[in-house]
């Protein structure tokens, strides 16, 4: 218990603050969000590379209050001013769903570098031409990463190292937020906005499923949701359950809501292998030995506070043969947390982090690197991010309610 209160404080009450190098990244945040602290402005305390130097907002009464609240230097009168600053050198865009493509456009045409917002954009039609810059491909030219920041996580990322795609026969990827954390006025109810439950806590599960297989679904099997009966919310849904099959003819179930149950349960993940055969010399000629593995994470969104993962092998010792007979079973189990990356150990042992760094801190420490020319040792490439809104699209054109609106962006 004293090692997690220690963490919650170390990163969401008091994150210790650096010095900041005379070469520090300096950026820019579009619109007064609400998870700007958590995403880039607490973590940014602990990175000597990075000062948060400026915020826009449409409302500039509240970019001052918000300013003032975060200790942030400067407001800009405009999202265009802030990208026509030389001084800013990176832009993170936390905007409704439906201003991401075309902030991210033009923030990349600006040359900023570029932070944004998970989902990306609105649907694959914009992530085809948005991740297709020429800009992106040029040398020394700006970096656009997809924000998916439990990918960066020591746990997510052993979780990931105990998975071979080509033994995986089911996935179950599971969110929620309960009933009371949302309202029909959140953006999240929007259409127009690019709202949905697919497109917020349900693009997380996606992702896991496409993370586990290694590969790009085949197609979208079925895709159930609910919906507020009132007619501005019929292409909004409120929850979904959708089934994926995978190339090497696995499937993947994701399913999310955002009007839950009242009591909140964490995330998870639940990954079943198919049987393998087990090399044991000790057994006859006519026997042989099989492991079916179920591997689960618990804890994926907010890790830091608490998770775990779990290995559940079954061995059975069976006679050959079509009419096979189980001589003895037994199951081992063992759990593991990986708070750092020191403690997942192995081939992770020696990656930076702080018991204090959350998902967002680990992201923005490879986001740096990439801008800074160095290597990275995790990353969503423009592919990756193409792949994901292309499965946010199956999903949404399976459920019947159509994809997200296209941006008039041109």
């Amino acid at each position: 218990m004293g090692s997690m209160i220690g963490r919650v404080y170390s990163a969401f009450v008091s994150p210790p603050s650096v010095t900041k190098r005379g070469d520090a990244i300096k950026f820019g945040i579009l619109g007064a969000a609400n998870i700007a602290p958590m995403a880039l402005i607490d973590p940014a305390k602990s990175h000597p590379e990075v000062i948060i130097q400026a915020v826009a907002a449409r409302d500039r009464e509240k970019a001052d209050k918000y300013a003032k609240a975060n200790n942030i230097p400067e407001v800009k009168g405009s999202y265009q001013e802030m990208l026509d600053d030389p001084n800013i050198d990176a832009i993170y865009i936390p905007l409704p769903n439906a201003y991401h493509y075309e902030w991210a456009v033009r923030s990349i045409h600006a040359g900023k570098h570029v932070l944004l917002e998970k989902p990306s954009v609105s649907n694959s039609i914009e992530a085809e031409t948005l991740f297709n810059l020429p800009e992106l491909s040029q040398p020394n030219g700006p970096i656009l990463l997809e924000a998916f920041h439990t990918r960066f996580f020591p746990s997510w990322q052993y979780f990931q190292s105990l998975v071979n795609p080509a033994d995986v026969e089911h996935v179950h990827s599971k969110s929620m937020i309960p009933w009371w954390g949302t309202g029909k006025t959140d953006i999240f109810f929007n259409y127009n906005l690019s709202g949905g439950t697919i497109m917020s806590m349900g693009t997380y599960n996606l992702a896991t499923l496409r993370l586990v297989f290694d590969a790009e679904p085949v197609e979208c099997l079925s895709c159930e949701t609910h919906s507020f009966p009132e007619a501005e919310f019929k292409k909004i849904d409120n929850d979904f359950k959708a089934t994926f099959r995978f190339p090497n003819g696995g499937t993947g179930v994701a399913e999310s809501t955002l009007r839950g149950p009242t009591i909140w349960t964490p995330s998870s993940v639940v990954v079943t292998n198919r049987e393998v055969i087990v090399p044991d010399d000790s057994l006859s000629p006519e026997t042989e030995k099989v492991l079916k593995r179920v591997l689960s994470i618990q804890g994926i969104l907010f890790a830091i506070l608490w998770h775990r993962i779990d290995i559940k092998d079954t061995f059975i010792i069976r006679t050959k043969g079509k009419e096979s007979k189980v001589i003895r079973s037994w199951t081992e189990t063992k759990s593991h947390k990986a708070y750092t990356f020191k403690e997942a150990g192995g081939k992770f042992g020696g990656l930076p982090g702080e018991t204090f760094w959350i998902s967002y801190r680990h992201m923005l420490e490879q986001f740096v690197n990439k801008v800074k020319g160095r290597g990275t040792q995790t990353w969503v490439t423009g592919e990756d991010s193409i792949g994901q809104m292309k499965m946010v699209d199956m999903a949404y054109e399976k459920s019947g309610l159509g994809i997200r609106p296209t941006s008039n962006f041109k």
